[in-house]
């Protein structure tokens, strides 16, 4: 099976002679002390951020899991549907979690997002954005106003911004000590199994975070490799650009080929939401054709039971997907 249900890159990003020569280099025997400063200037270099702002642990899920152990004790905030570790890591230390559901066109109601901050005053609200699984980017008001009422009573917002790197023109964000950024090198750097998440905030808000931090949070072969890559910006941001492609061919498929019987939604990422009447038979037949997309039936979220996701493919692989897709439509 070809799989198109992680959201992960269908490219690597480096070559193979590139990996053994990192992998050669690499000093297995030593613990991380000069990687992790690498990868951490390599990094805030590319983005042009701050290295004392920035530290990073075994996947985003790390960083998840630290703000529920350390984020207060109050209720946790999220939407509904939003990213499952959430509150499967809400679940491990018995928080309470408050969600917020999508209206039945997938849309949400900000107003009753403000709603619950103000009566419940959760801990932490914490929101992917662009929201995955949906795909779609939340307004920049709406996340500047949770961030103020957040900062009102002390509560903090979490940003989870794993596809922003998808996103042509990025939003604004708040900034403070009660707002923390959350970013992976697992989606459009084509290291997803070197599991590497990033943590931004203020050196108030990371000194909190890292209290608990490992003394060597990441092997060494994942540090290096990934210092290797953002050392190169020409040679990476080349390789995005590569990735927004195969996006933009994913969407126009779908839109060509199936956009007149079910239902679309935009989305800001590597993958496409797709939902109605018929998109489970399109999903089965695609399943029976020996591609993967995520499906949400075992989900136990009502608004997305009947509904599929695809993420990137090839471009071989998108072409065969088309066809697959055009065969289908005509046997309707």
């Amino acid at each position: 099976m070809i799989r198109i249900n992680k959201n992960e890159s269908p490219i690597r990003a480096l070559t193979d002679e590139e990996i053994a020569s990192v992998a050669v280099g690499t000093r297995f025997q030593e613990y991380t002390d000069d990687e992790i400063v690498r990868l951490t200037k390599a990094f805030a270099a590319f983005h042009g951020e701050d290295p004392a702002s920035i530290a990073f642990a075994n996947g985003s899920d790390e960083w998840i899991q630290k703000c529920t152990i350390l984020l207060g004790y109050g209720p946790i905030l999220m939407l509904e549907p939003d990213f499952v570790m959430y509150e499967e890591y809400a679940a491990q230390f018995q928080r309470e979690v408050i969600k917020v559901p999508c209206e039945e066109d997938y849309s949400f109601d900000y107003e009753k997002v403000y709603a619950v901050i103000a009566d419940k005053k959760p801990s932490y609200f914490i929101v992917s954005q662009p929201n995955n699984p949906l795909g779609g980017l939340h307004p920049a008001s709406f996340i500047q106003k949770t961030a103020d009422l957040l900062a009102a009573y002390g509560g903090y917002l979490i940003l989870d911004e794993a596809y922003m790197d998808f996103v042509e023109e990025p939003p604004e964000r708040p900034v403070g000590d009660h707002v923390i950024l959350l970013r992976t090198l697992s989606k459009i750097y084509g290291l997803a199994g070197l599991r590497i998440g990033i943590a931004s905030s203020t050196e108030k808000t990371m000194k909190l975070l890292n209290s608990i931090a490992h003394p060597y949070p990441l092997n060494t072969l994942s540090l290096n490799m990934a210092a290797y890559l953002l050392e190169q910006p020409e040679k990476l941001r080349a390789f995005m650009a590569e990735q927004r492609c195969l996006s933009a061919k994913l969407k126009k498929i779908f839109k060509e080929q199936a956009g007149d019987v079910i239902s679309i939604l935009p989305s800001e990422t590597n993958f496409v939401f797709t939902y109605g009447e018929l998109a489970p038979a399109l999903g089965q037949w695609i399943i029976d054709h020996g591609y993967q997309p995520r499906t949400y039936e075992k989900s136990g979220i009502r608004s997305i039971e009947k509904a599929v996701r695809y993420s990137i493919a090839t471009e071989e692989q998108l072409d065969a997907l088309a066809e697959i897709i055009r065969e289908w439509r005509e046997q309707l």
